[in-house]
């Protein structure tokens, strides 16, 4: 099939076979294992997965790559046509261990994918909706993203994305990818990194949601203290001069995890 790459779908085709294995030896799918693949798109690993899976879920938006697909008829292929940030991937990951139940086996439920760059942020997001239920998350992003992801305290790249994703899941960068993997070859490097749910991990709705607007403001003029930044929330928190005098990238996931909690606790609001 002659399809050509779709920039409005962030389409870029890995080509790279010894790429390709590698994100499968990463993977390591097993036969008793759920799967489902963002975007399959020609079947880069799709195929490799197919050979190890004894069924494989891909999410796919692009019409002509859903007939694609459905042409090969492949009897161990599930495909959903649907936008990866519509989609309802807690669903998903509940139906499948329930199989595990019905089947009386244990599998690992894993969601993969060569994320489209130009929506991974929101995405990972949205897939946090599924985090109890999954066990693992593999993904080929834009390396800058990746790094961002795996960020600590202190790092230049540590912000929103490394905490608010930091405090949910234990995060990996397993290795990178260059432009000449693709085609057509992005602009950027790209990187694989592995994501483990931190399940159980007690933070409710309310305190998340705290956290979210606590984080979003703390970096919102990375280059000021928190005394600007934060200086609303100064007499709830009890920030003192130490505290007022950092900046954003220098707190810790856990503090702004405790922070959030003391505005829930303190105050009864989301806020």
């Amino acid at each position: 099939m002659a399809h050509q790459a779709r920039k409005r779908f962030g389409q870029h085709f890995l080509v790279d076979q010894s790429i390709i294995a590698a994100i499968i030896s990463r993977i390591r799918p097993h036969s008793l294992d759920r799967v489902l693949e963002i975007g399959p798109g020609l079947g880069a690993m799709t195929f490799s997965l197919i050979d190890h899976l004894s069924t494989l879920d891909v999410v796919e938006l692009d019409r002509d790559l859903v007939k694609y697909w459905q042409a090969k008829q492949i009897s161990k292929l599930q495909i959903y046509e649907a936008d990866a940030l519509q989609f309802d991937f807690l669903d998903w990951a509940n139906l499948a261990q329930h199989d595990f139940i019905v089947k009386n086996h244990a599998g690992r439920v894993k969601i993969v994918g060569n994320l489209p760059y130009n929506i991974s942020s929101p995405l990972l997001f949205h897939l946090m909706l599924a985090i109890e239920s999954v066990d693992e998350q593999i993904f080929m992003l834009q390396k800058e993203v990746v790094d961002r992801m795996v960020a600590k305290v202190g790092d230049s790249e540590y912000g929103r994305l490394s905490i608010m994703l930091g405090a949910r899941y234990q995060i990996e960068h397993c290795f990178d990818v260059p432009p000449e993997s693709f085609d057509p070859p992005p602009k950027v490097n790209s990187a694989i990194v592995a994501m483990y749910p931190k399940r159980g991990a007690g933070i409710s709705a309310a305190v998340w949601r705290a956290m979210e607007i606590l984080v979003a403001k703390a970096f919102a003029q990375r280059r000021k203290v928190l005394a600007n930044n934060l200086g609303e929330y100064k007499q709830i928190l009890n920030l003192d001069g130490a505290i007022l005098r950092a900046r954003a990238q220098e707190i810790s996931i856990e503090q702004y995890l405790l922070w959030a909690e003391q505005i829930v606790d303190r105050s009864g609001t989301d806020q």
